[in-house]
This record gives structure tokens, sequence and C-alpha cells, in this order.
């Protein structure tokens, strides 16, 4: 509740709202749908597509909610007795247009600038989740980040993964030593290997003396054998796929190059010489593993468990922290973290439409880790 006892007043942004998209299990529970007791109240909505399934209308007409035809009114929410106390941005999803890079042009940064133009007229600072990476430039994410910190404007953002359980479960403090780091990770290069970036990161973070940047970002879209062909050179480590694979109940007990012969691998090079690779599968699993190695060479491995259908229960975890970070004003990791995994991810598909290793030295992006606020109300 806020401080006038009432909960506190959310316009949630959306590209499109239908069944099992992000809109559908975040905003969908922000209604009541799952059986979630929501602690904020949605008072407007903006979609900017309609598709064939949309969910917004009846959603809108059973919990009467007005669907409004700007982002400005949504903020204002004029309807609901003055602005927002809060805005989520979910600009995910829809029929957008991809460049040449193969990025899908997601409206996020005119989500946030339409959103900070309201907020700048009413002369109010509320937080702002934005899902996913920033942008798809990192000249955008910069600017985002930048626009909402000279405002003094909370924020946060990132992926549902790391807000599922580790399978071991692990204690991150092993990280603290951490030297070299191998992901496993499935599906689209930029949307699936941005949750990649952020696994990575939420792991990567806890070294000691906490994030100092990132150095250098590759993509290799594999072909031909090319990334196997490199661990067999020793560019890669086999022994932390094998162990990170060996967190997986249930894959076959074969190598996984028999299977998926051409894997995409990024390879990330932080400025404190730690080194990173995310080894991108098709098909072999749907679940992001990892495994690391500290400076005495001891190895860790275990899982994010994330559901593969509904309820999708790391995305409730995700919504309950969304509505803690409004009630808080407090981010569950720091805003830094989506500065720069948001710019890993773009700058490792700018890598592959380069061909080549890109050094980074605006990802030198420095901010200390600090634990997901649990049980804050």
């Amino acid at each position: 509740m806020g401080e006038s006892g009432k909960k506190l007043k959310v316009a949630v942004l959306v590209t499109e709202y239908r069944y099992n998209s992000h809109a559908d299990v975040i905003l969908g529970r922000l209604l009541g749908d799952f059986a979630y007791c929501p602690r904020v109240e949605v008072v407007s909505m903006y979609t900017d597509q309609v598709p064939d399934g949309d969910m917004s209308r009846e959603a809108a007409d059973r919990c009467g909610i007005p669907v409004c035809p700007s982002i400005a009114e949504a903020i204002r929410a004029d309807h609901s007795g003055g602005p927002v106390d809060g805005v989520i941005i979910i600009a995910e999803h829809g029929n957008y247009p991809k460049n040449e890079k193969g990025q899908i042009l997601y409206p996020r940064r005119r989500f946030l600038e339409e959103t900070l133009a309201a907020l700048d007229e009413l002369g109010r600072a509320v937080p702002i989740f934005s899902d996913k990476h920033l942008a798809y430039t990192y000249r955008d994410s910069r600017w985002m980040y930048d626009e909402m910190k000279a405002r003094g404007i909370p924020f946060m953002g990132g992926s549902s993964i790391p807000y599922a359980d580790l399978v071991p479960a692990l204690d991150l403090g092993r990280a603290r030593s951490m030297k070299m780091i191998l992901v496993i990770s499935n599906g689209g290069l930029e949307c699936y290997g941005f949750h990649a970036m952020e696994v990575l990161q939420s792991i990567a973070e806890f070294r000691e003396g906490g994030e100092t940047g990132v150095r250098s970002v590759e993509l290799i879209r594999g072909g031909q054998g090319e990334v196997w062909e490199a661990m067999d050179r020793g560019e890669w480590p086999e022994d932390l796929l094998l162990h990170a694979l060996s967190v997986y109940p249930d894959l076959p007990q074969v190598h996984p190059r028999t299977s998926e012969p051409d894997p995409a691998m990024y390879r990330i090079e932080y400025a404190d010489g730690t080194k990173a690779f995310i080894i991108q599968f098709k098909r072999l699993h749907e679940h992001w593993a990892f495994a690391f190695r500290d400076r005495e060479g001891r190895i860790a491995a275990s899982r994010y468990d994330n559901d593969l259908d509904r309820p999708f229960s790391h995305f409730e975890r995700l919504t309950r922290a969304i509505e803690t970070f409004f009630l808080t004003r407090r981010p569950p990791q720091p805003p830094e973290r989506t500065l720069l995994t948001s710019g890993m991810i773009s700058f490792a598909m700018d890598s592959l439409f380069a061909g080549k290793k890109l050094e980074t030295p605006e990802l030198m992006i420095q901010y200390a880790a600090h634990p997901v606020l649990e049980g804050e109300e």
C-alpha cells in the first residue's frame, strides 16, 4: 500500500496482449489471473497493436479499466482521479519489422520517450519497469538509462529467468573468485540470447570487487561445425560445458556435438580478465544452465528451473518483484545490470553482422551486486 493506505496506481503499456505473451503473464496477474492477488492497482492500459486473439479489450471491460488511445493519457489517468504512481512497459511480441542484423525493432525507446514526456509535464518521477532489455541498440539503451537517471526515476528491467529456482541449489557466494563461466542457452539469437546474458550477469556480478565492465563481445552463429572446432582447439572449455550439461536430468548420454552440430557461441571478455562463453543450442534443452571455475580450479554448476508452460511461476516471482519495487522504489538488482546486459546483446548482434570480435569501451560499466529484496511489503 502507499502512504495513504490505498493501492498504488499503475499504468501498463504493451505492444500486444494475447495468450502467453509477456503482457498475459505479467499484466494478467496484476488483473487477478493465475489466482494472483495484486498489491497494486492497474488503472489504465495502452496497447500499440491489437492482434488476432487480443485479450486487452475483454480484460479491460471485465476489470473496468480503460484502454487509452495514447501513452500520455494512460499516465495522466484522469479517469482515476489523478496520475499514476508507477509505469510498466512490456514492449515484447507484436508485428514489428526487423533490421539487417535480424533484430526486431520493438518500440521500447519510443514508449519510454512518451512516458517521460508525460511525467515531465506532470512534474512526477515515478518508478518504471521495462521488460527485458532496454533497446535493440546500445545508443538507445544508454539514452534511456541516462534520461531516467537524470530525472531520479527508479528503474527496473531485465529477464524473468533469474527469478527461477537454481537446481541444484547453489550459493552464489562461490562465484566471488570466479575466473571463467559457461552458460547453456537456446532459441533465437537476440530474444533468447538476452536471457542468456542475464543468466550470465546474475552470476558474474558476484565476483569479488563487483562488476567492472566488459572489454569485448563476439558472436559466432555456427555453421560447418565452427563452434566445435574452436572447442577442439582449446578456445573454449569443454569441461565446463560437460559440467553444465550434468545438471539436466533428461538429456541423452551423448556429446551434444552429435545432436547439435551448429550451435551459436557468444564470447565475453570482462575488464578484470574473467572470460565467459554462452553456447546457444537450437533444441537441446529449454532451461538455462551454467558452470563456472574459480581461481582454485573448483567447478560449480546449476540451472534455472523455469516453467516451460503455464503458470510460468518465474513470471509470478517477477511480478511480485515489480510490485515490491513500486512499493519501496528500490529495484531488486542495480539498473546498471540491465544497461550492461542490454549493451552485451546489442554488441553481440553487431559483432555477428560485422563478422568479428568487437572491443566495447562503452561497456566499462561498474556496479556492486545486491541481493533480491525478499519479503518486503
